[in-house]
């Protein structure tokens, strides 16, 4: 096994005092144990596993995924697993082979309006817990450690207004699940969230025009990054003391801010206010789905003039302007796009991720419906944005009638929550296309118990989709 833990940890002494803003993720970090965390907590980060899990399977043969992996089989070791098979490299590779297939196929959780995807914490602690042995209810805190830190520094940073990546978030909350993992001491934990932040700001252009295969990469890098962060902190390496607060710090490119309570200050807890995805498909996406389900009963595609979508600011400048928008080439563009999503879901009847298959980027009734596609920003949508997630679809038809349906939360999100069974159902739709319906309910059995886990270990051997050959299935439509 790779040893972690030979080191010289980082005195107080000798260093400069502590950044405050790094401090205080440090303190909350090591204040937090398993026991304190509320039940509900504890059970909604089971769901997470279980959702994240379920992306990362199905997402195993998609390219990215296979190049992740491939690349980081070239460092095999006897360190942690790579999700879907029997073999182990070191923990900063399993973290980007995993990482990417479970962000791949863009189903798992977010923050959205920019936030990112907090799931991304989860390959990084389980690499670092499956080599320092860490059972399952110290692994639940560092997650919760991840998702917590993931939530207060983009609330206070808001890197994507600066024109920087989301994929910031990642690389501190992976450096500060991993530092718990790692049981490192306030001044350790401090160098692992200074080394997490100094080189892990990357930019934004990452998700805009035309997407390529990093928009599904970059946070399982920058939790790759995080994890190495933590790993360096252990062996005793320094980070620049104020990279919050010091001359030429994040405060100096970002201006003034401050990290709002942690759950063990008074705060909300923040893992129950990430919203999951009921479609495999981008966030902001959701809503006019479900908008436009509701419209297709007894709709004649072939008598529709005209379909419009009013929606935020935010939707539009991410998925609903730009002229690749309307002629995507690929799954990642095709999956920001409002047009191509909601025309695929008009013709099809229902949704599935199906419809990123190449071949159905010609396809000429999803095109030329997208063509009578116009999105519009709407002012008082805007006005309710974060608070509310607002989308109206108004399709017109040729004999002048006018249908509308519109949406304020789509489903999944924390104020209309997916149930267990929906969670469930989600990850059985998607496992199954690698799995035997046996390992899928053993799967669903060690999620739900992973608090009794004494290590990760299970969760991985259970989902070795190469050990046991099967078959692909199809993606199949949900619809509603």
């Amino acid at each position: 096994m790779r040893e972690l833990a030979v080191t010289m940890q980082c005195p107080e002494e000798g260093r400069a005092v502590i950044d405050t803003t790094i401090g205080r993720i440090a303190d909350y970090a090591l204040a937090t144990a398993f026991e304190s965390i509320p039940g509900a907590v504890v059970h909604d980060c089971k769901r997470r596993l279980i959702d994240t899990f379920g992306c990362a399977v199905a997402g195993f043969d998609d390219a990215p995924s296979r190049i992740a992996r491939h690349v980081a089989l070239k460092g095999e070791s006897r360190g942690a697993s790579i999700l879907g098979t029997s073999r182990r490299v070191l923990p900063e590779l399993a973290c980007f082979a995993n990482g990417v297939a479970a962000r791949c196929m863009d189903g798992n959780d977010c923050f959205p309006g920019g936030g990112g995807h907090p799931s991304g914490v989860i390959a990084p602690v389980l690499a670092a817990g499956q080599v320092t042995g860490a059972d399952g209810c110290s692994l639940i805190a560092a997650i919760v450690v991840g998702y917590e830190v993931h939530y207060r520094v983009w609330q206070a940073c808001r890197v994507l207004r600066k024109g920087f990546d989301h994929a910031f978030y990642s690389a501190v909350a992976a450096a500060a699940g991993v530092a718990k993992v790692l049981r490192l001491d306030r001044a350790a934990f401090a160098n692992a969230i200074a080394l997490a932040i100094t080189p892990n700001l990357p930019f934004a252009v990452t998700r805009r025009g035309a997407l390529s295969m990093w928009k599904g990469c970059a946070e399982a890098h920058a939790a790759r990054n995080g994890l190495f962060a933590a790993e360096l902190a252990h062996a005793g390496m320094t980070g620049p003391a104020l990279a919050v607060e010091g001359a030429m710090g994040v405060r100096e490119l970002f201006g003034p801010f401050e990290l709002a309570a942690f759950a063990n200050e008074g705060g909300l807890h923040a893992m129950p206010r990430a919203d999951m995805k009921f479609y495999v498909t981008e966030y902001h996406s959701q809503g006019p789905i479900f908008a436009a389900l509701q419209l297709r009963r007894d709709l004649d595609l072939d008598a529709v003039e005209a379909i419009e979508i009013h929606t935020y600011e935010f939707a539009y400048r991410e998925i609903g302007s730009g002229a690749e928008k309307w002629r995507p080439l690929n799954r990642e563009t095709a999956d920001h796009s409002m047009p191509y999503i909601v025309a695929a879901t008009l013709v099809d009847g229902g949704f599935s991720d199906a419809v990123f298959k190449p071949e159905r980027f010609t396809d000429p009734k999803i095109l030329a419906l997208a063509d009578k596609i116009s999105i519009r920003e709407d002012p008082e949508f805007n006005r309710d944005f974060p608070g509310k997630f607002r989308c109206r679809v108004d399709i017109t038809s040729s004999d002048g009638t006018v249908r509308s349906a519109g949406v304020d939360y789509p489903h999944g999100h924390h104020l209309d929550p997916m149930s267990d069974q929906e969670v469930e159902a989600k990850f059985r739709q998607l496992a199954a296309r690698k799995l035997s319906a046996e390992r899928l309910e053993a799967a669903l059995t060690a999620f739900w118990n992973f608090d009794q886990a004494r290590s990760a270990d299970e969760i991985f051997q259970i989902v070795d989709i190469e050990s046991v050959p099967t078959t692909r299935m199809e993606p199949s439509a949900i619809s509603q």
